[in-house]
């Protein structure tokens, strides 16, 4: 075979169906594309005045009108922007893939820059034929002595091009519906799609229904104007009462004037807002302005705590607005949605290649025209630039937490218990943001009260703790160890959140010397009344007695018993559980390794301590083989049990009938 070279030919006919079916993952987005393309369209018009190659007429106002008819089942797009001439409607929607906003970029690349020209690829128009089994196009050029183009197509692999008949420049995309799509010239169908893709595009929309009756509105004289079309005026006679006067006399008194009102076609609306708030500069948006914009544009009538504003220029361009929600954390969902635009197009929610892991938590907005993104604009192209502006969003966060911190420690401390799990968060997932908050992170303790990491160490030196910190996850069922704690001078934080035992565990390895201890993981040394030299000995043997006594009692030959001597003699009896353990079972209950024996994995299980200083183990100590004292040793586990979270279902029917039992002993 003789050798050959040359260049490779796409037939339409094979292309298009990939097009139409595998180019966009939904089907409602021909209409971002269409009314981008309109907004292209306007935004080179008016680069053209700019340069003084376009006058434009004074009663001429920028939009995109779109128009939808559910009896004719037609859409209709419609700019008045620059338009084609026969010429370019060749070049542009006959050749598939030539985008006309490159092109228009290449021609004037010395004169204008290229802001707000949202295409890029050619393809946008050709989303029409996803849900449109025929598509016309009227168009007529800004140009002088330009002609009107009329272009059809069925099915999008053939057109025909002839004179048109529009007398103003710009174009009309009408798209005549398949069976399948008759949904979006729905009026309601088609507003909820525009505002969802199209609620910031720098052109103002409007949308009208041509199979609908036209609605209308009643104003006053002073708000009439020019162009409002009177179809009815309204007479609203003098309204007046009788008042009577001292000396006894009544009078007719006008309380309210007579008014000529006119009834008027409702005034359109545009559904987008062209200049959003991520637009503006920092120092020129107001604390309400952020509020509003937050409610709008996620609905949440819960106020956010505080936004970061995101404004940079270089080294590449990136606007955006991130909210830290206030969230219920024990019944809400804690994921967030942060929305990507492009010039101002959406693109989609929470794309996890531009942002950062940890900030999905939150809420907001980012518009970016420097993203690669494919060609149907939905996702992003695998790109090292993509990493810079994650790792740039991140730093502004944490400069913006830092910052607060460090210069409104009352409100960051305010905003503490809410924003918490979204530093953790960020801590474990991302080891820059983790350094840059380490000093920021901050523990509320028993007494209410906000310490840093460097706090609580010091806390513990003074209370000869080492480099120990006790903590509580549950402060009602750990309520009795926090009492000896506080009773004993001692210290702990609060720390209630499922994330921070894996955020403790990443503490512990930045900081080689801290160790974390649940307030229940043993009894410390403070809480222990002094015991004598020559008491130890007797100490070990009432422990050796009471663990066979208790194992016999409650059938439990695993069961593991100590006995100390604490300072509080009222307290009978608790349990305890290592801190190795206590991770063992979180982590067990995370993968629903539900009933496993901690053991398995080297961590012993729960212990009972018992007080050699209560009357109660002293009393099972002087009757092992007292009547009552299998119950009495039932009673102390069950109460230890209890102290320390909650008892089985079992267990609690025994307990209670046991309590029951003992208190009618006492009659």
């Amino acid at each position: 075979m003789a050798a050959k070279s040359g260049s490779l030919s796409i037939n339409s006919e094979n292309i298009f169906p990939i097009i139409k079916k595998w180019l966009y993952s939904d089907h409602d987005i021909f209409y971002r594309e269409l009314i981008s393309n309109g907004c292209d369209a306007i935004t080179k018009l008016k680069k053209l005045e700019l340069m003084g190659e376009y006058t434009k007429p004074e009663e001429l106002e920028y939009k995109i009108q779109v128009t939808v008819d559910q009896n004719a089942k037609t859409i209709v797009v419609e700019d008045n922007g620059i338009g084609m001439t026969a010429e370019e409607v060749e070049e542009y929607i006959n050749q598939i893939a030539f985008s006309g906003a490159q092109d228009f970029l290449e021609k004037y690349k010395d004169k204008a820059n290229e802001d707000q020209i949202i295409g890029h690829f050619g393809l946008g128009f050709y989303s029409a034929f996803m849900v449109a089994d025929r598509v016309t196009i009227d168009t007529l050029s800004y140009k002088e002595d330009a002609e009107p183009v009329h272009w059809e197509s069925e099915g999008g692999t053939e057109f025909s091009m002839d004179r048109g008949d529009k007398e103003q420049n710009g174009t009309r995309i009408t798209l005549y519906l398949n069976e399948d799509s008759h949904e979006f010239c729905n009026e309601y169908r088609a507003r909820e799609v525009i505002q969802k893709y199209c609620a910031f595009m720098p052109v103002e929309i409007f949308l009208a229904n041509a199979s609908g009756e036209p609605e209308y509105e009643t104003i006053e004289k002073d708000e009439l104007t020019e162009k409002d079309k009177v179809i009815e005026t309204i007479i609203e006679e003098a309204k007046t009462e009788e008042k009577e006067n001292e000396d006894g006399t009544k009078e007719t008194v006008e309380i309210s004037p007579r008014k000529e009102k006119y009834k008027i076609a409702k005034r359109p609306v545009a559904l987008n807002n062209i200049h959003p708030l991520w637009n503006k500069h920092p120092n020129e948006c107001s604390e309400e302005e952020y509020r509003e914009f937050y409610r709008k544009v996620f609905m949440d009538y819960k106020e956010p705590l505080f936004w970061i504003h995101l404004n940079m220029d270089y080294p590449f361009n990136l606007k955006g607005i991130l909210y830290f929600p206030k969230i219920n954390m024990e019944y809400e969902s804690i994921e967030g949605t942060i929305k990507l635009y492009n010039n101002q197009v959406f693109i989609a929610d929470n794309i996890k290649e531009v942002i950062p892991e940890f900030l999905m938590l939150l809420k907001g907005v980012i518009d970016c025209p420097d993203l690669p993104l494919n060609v149907s604009r939905s996702a992003l192209q695998n790109d090292g630039f993509v990493k810079k502006i994650s790792d740039y969003i991140t730093k502004k966060v944490a400069d913006k937490l830092s910052g607060l911190c460090k210069t409104d420690r009352e409100n960051y401390e305010k905003y503490w218990d809410d924003i918490a799990p979204f530093i953790k968060f960020g801590c474990l997932k991302d080891e820059k943001f983790a350094d840059k908050m380490d000093e920021y992170i901050i523990f509320k303790n028993l007494e209410g009260r906000y310490l840093t990491l460097k706090d609580c160490e010091e806390r513990a030196k003074e209370e000869n703790h080492e480099n120990k910190i006790f903590y509580v996850t549950d402060e009602k069922a750990q309520s009795q160890y926090i009492n000896l704690f506080k009773e004993s001078g001692q210290d702990a934080v609060v720390l209630p959140h499922s994330i921070d035992n894996p955020f403790i565990g990443h503490l512990e390895q930045k900081h080689e010397n801290t160790k974390f201890l649940r307030i229940d993981a043993d009894v410390n040394e403070t809480m222990k009344d002094e015991v004598k030299e020559d008491e130890k000995e007797d100490l070990k043997k009432k422990e050796e007695t009471l663990s066979g006594i208790f194992k016999k009692a409650l059938g439990n030959d695993k069961l593991e018993v100590k006995v100390e001597k604490l300072k509080n003699e009222s307290l009978s009896s608790m349990i305890t559980v290592s801190e190795e353990t206590r991770r063992m079972q979180d982590m067990m209950k995370m993968y629903n390794m539900y009933g496993m024996d901690p053991s398995m994995f080297g961590g012993s299980g729960q212990v009972l301590v018992l007080n050699a200083s209560n009357h109660l183990v002293q009393y099972v100590l002087e009757h092992e083989d007292g009547e009552n004292t299998p119950k009495i040793c039932e009673q102390l586990y069950d109460l230890a049990l209890l102290s320390h979270g909650s008892l089985t279902p079992e267990r609690m029917t025994g307990f209670i009938a046991r309590t029951n039992e003992m208190m009618g002993l006492m009659l």
